[in-house]
Order: C-alpha cells, then structure tokens, then sequence
C-alpha cells in the first residue's frame, strides 16, 4: 500500500466500522514505514472496545502508536459499552481491572454539557459505565449517529468547557480541579453549591488516583533507562569471560564445570537479564515490527550481545543434564526470535573487515549455538568410536561430523569466533582430540583429510586470535 508522505492519512469509522478503522491503523502502523511517511490518525465514533489487556500494553509501551488513535464517545451511546459489564459499579475494586476488553488511545467522552479527553485505562472504564445516559431512542443507530454528527459541529464552533473555576474550592488541589472540571464538561457532574458533587466524591477519588499512577509510571517506565541498566549488569559477565580467560579456560568451559564460587555467582545475574529479555521479545511479539522499527535499532545490538554471551551458558547447562539436541529441543524461543530478527536486518560480509580480524580477540561468538554444536560433534564422535553403535548410527556420526568441520571453517574464515576455542581446556579442543584419533584410525575413511582437520594438525589456529590466518 502506498501512503502520500505529504498529508496526514485519516482513518474514521462509527459503530462496527470503528472497531475496522482501528485494526486497519493497527496494520498499517506494522506495515509502513513511517520514518519517512506521516503517522496516520484514526478518528472512531462510537466504536466498541477492541483487544485484551495483552495488545494494550504492546500498543501503550510505544506512546506514538498509542498516540493515532481518538476514541469518540457520547454518553448516551450503548456501543462503546456493550463490552463492559453494566453490573459492575464504577470506582469501586471494579471489574475495570479484570474486563477482557482494554481501551488504548485517548478518549473524548461528550454529553450535552460538553467534551473531555482521558487516557487512563481504567479511568475510561470507570466513566463509560458512570456517564451511559439511558435516554429514550438511544437504541435507534440512526438516531446516535446524528448525535455524533451534532457533536462534531459543537465542537467546530464552540470551546469544549466553560468557566467552571467558581464552582471549585480554593484549597482543592490542581490534578483534582482539573478532574471535577472534565466531568463536569462531560456532565457527570451538574453546577451545583461547592462540595456537592452528587455522591461522585469516591469516582472523583480513585480517578484521581489513577491519574497519579499513570503520571508515576510515565515518569519511572522510561524502557531506554530500564536497558541501560541491563548493559551494566552485561558489563558483569565482560569481567567473568576476562576473568576465565585468565585462567586459560574459556568461559563456557568454566561454567559447565562449576569450579568456582564466581561460577555460581553467574548464575543469579543470568536469570536476571534473561527474565528481562524474555519479557521484551514477548512485548514485541504481541506487536508485530518490520524493519526499522524502534525495537530493531535501539534494543536489538543489545539483544544480540546478550544472545551471544548468554545463550552458551544454558547450553552448558543442558547438557551437563545429560540432555541432546539443544537447537531442535531444548533451545529457547526468545533467542530464537532475537536471532531471527537480527537476520532479517542484517547480511553478514562475504569476507571479514580488516578492523573484525584486529578486535576477534575481545568478539564474542556470533553463532550463539555454536557450544551446542560442539556438544552434539563429541556426542557424534563417542558414537563412531562405539562398538555397540549400529551401522545407522555410524554413518549419520559421519555426515555431521562433517558438517560441523564446515561450519567451524567457515566461522574461522569470517573471524566470526571466539579464539577461546582454541585455550587447551576447551570443550572444542577436547572435540578435536577425539576426533584426530578417529580420523587417524582410519574411521571417517583412509587417508582422509579436509581443511580444517590440516588446519588444526599443523596448528595454524595459533594466529587465529592475531588476525593473521588466511582461509582460502
């Protein structure tokens, strides 16, 4: 679909149609790009709730999504509520906290008495049930859609509320003067002797109170200052892959074997940024993104760090359990879909940067399975050194054995691993001892060889970590 980038595209809809405009916005906010096209608006009048609680919090965490959206509402409309239960008495422990049915967006709520706008979901529940005006004919379609065409054309010619401040107390402060004066414009409330408010003073209370929490909750809810915390408690597991490598094992290695009390220590700051991470691909789930978007280029470099540093800590962890087949059985889905994100945005060099081969010392593995590949090739090589292996079982060792030479050559060759491979504790080079003695006993063939295995014999590797291998 083509969007003119010069005007503002205005999607409107009444009833029904409402619900079909905002689902529509919900579209094309995921399928345009809109750092070069305007954000549409999508303007509904009398429409029906739409979504759980699940999409309005993936639609409220991106304040401009939530933003396009103006929810039209007159009080003597029985559409926008038909959702709600009409049982359930406002400002009360109420069903607004437990309705199926979220609003998102800004609301303008009308009577006759005039408009106000609010963006507090539970606020919105709250006074969609306390403003419903059971009017005689309010059934009539006809008859509410001339409603919204009148209020349209009071608010083209008139302000939304009067001079209302004589019927407030001086000592009331200003987040509840503002609130008595909104419901007062949508005429919840009626000019009346000061302190009267028509047994609406607990109403008045708790929206009040959600008015503070939302205020609260913008203010502390800022995500880019919850990720830096994130990346400080990453700079944790810097200093433990540093600390291991001092000791001439990787940290993967040192992990698995659980040597020491800092080993432990790792796993508390593990659960706690995978808890975080879990919660972020999940949030992004529920709202789709195409390239581009806010999540890809801000949280995705940093989700990426934490996929590569991380996810060999849980392959560790699965296979010291005994368990098989990390990728297809045990991994994950949030790395799954960071991983997969990552590939859809990005295109990895058909050759390495001389400034990659300089920094491969400090670089983490890309391949953030890589350990369980590692993993399943010794599982491979116990199987083509055992007797009691079938024929079967032999023959499919082989196949991956081979595969994983090619895979590990190719990330050599595109300084796309870690040289903590190659410390002599490693997981992957006790895999390669394992596996030189079977190719010296003649089982993946006679007189076999390939690339990697004359690699790693004439140890090559060793300028690895240097920049200084050359794979043709």
């Amino acid at each position: 679909m083509q969007v003119d980038n010069s005007k503002i595209l205005i999607i409107t809809g009444n009833s029904l149609g409402g619900s079909v405009a905002t689902l529509f916005t919900l579209w094309l906010l995921e399928t345009i790009d809109f750092s070069i096209t305007k954000r549409p608006l999508c303007i509904t009048f009398g429409a029906p709730l739409v979504g759980d609680n699940g999409l309005q919090n993936a639609i409220l965490k991106y304040p401009t999504w939530n933003s396009c959206f103006l929810h039209v509402v007159s009080d003597q409309d029985p559409v926008p509520r038909v959702l709600i239960s009409p049982h359930n008495p406002p400002a009360t422990e109420s069903a607004s906290q437990t309705n199926v049915y979220k609003p998102f967006g800004t609301f303008l709520l009308c009577s006759e008495s005039g408009c106000a706008c609010f963006e507090d979901s539970q606020t919105i529940l709250d006074l969609l049930r306390a403003t419903y005006s059971e009017a005689p004919g309010n059934q009539n379609p006809n008859q509410v859609l001339e409603l919204y065409r009148e209020i349209v054309e009071y608010l083209n010619r008139k302000v939304i509320c009067g001079d209302t401040t004589g019927l407030l107390q001086w000592t009331t402060p200003p987040l509840r003067a503002g609130i008595i004066i909104q419901l007062l414009a949508i005429g919840l409330i009626r000019p009346q002797p000061q302190g009267q408010n028509n047994g609406l003073d607990n109403l008045i209370t708790e929206i009040e109170k959600q008015e503070m929490e939302l205020i609260m909750s913008k203010g502390q809810g800022n995500p880019s200052k919850t990720l830096n915390e994130i990346k400080i408690r990453m700079a944790y597991f810097e200093w433990y892959k540093k600390y291991c490598k001092e000791k001439r094992i990787g940290y993967y290695d040192s992990f698995k074997n659980g040597s020491s009390k800092t080993d432990i220590e790792v796993v508390k700051f593990k659960t706690i940024l995978t808890r975080y991470w879990e919660c972020e691909v999940d949030e992004a789930e529920k709202k789709p993104q195409k390239e581009g978007a806010p999540f890809r280029t801000v949280w995705l470099g940093a989700g990426t760090n934490f996929r590569r540093m991380i996810e060999p800590l849980d392959i560790a962890e699965y296979y010291n359990k005994g368990l098989k087949d990390y990728i297809n059985q045990g991994r994950p889905k949030h790395y799954k879909q960071l991983e997969q994100w990552l590939k859809e945005i990005e295109k990895l060099a058909s050759s390495p940067s001389q400034l990659k081969k300089q920094n491969v010392g400090s670089s983490l593995t890309e391949d953030s399975c890589f350990w369980a590949h590692v993993e399943e090739a010794r599982i491979s090589c116990k199987l083509l050194s055992s007797r009691e292996s079938s024929t079967g079982e032999k023959e499919l060792s082989k196949h991956n054995l081979i595969q994983f030479e090619n895979h590990v050559l190719s990330l050599m060759k595109n300084y796309a691993v870690s040289p903590e491979i190659f410390l002599p504790q490693s997981s992957f080079m006790l895999w390669w001892k394992e596996y030189e003695e079977i190719v010296r006993k003649g089982i993946m063939g006679a007189s076999y060889h390939s690339p990697l295995t004359d690699l790693m014999k004439n140890r090559s590797y060793q300028n690895y970590a240097t920049g200084g291998l050359e794979i043709p």
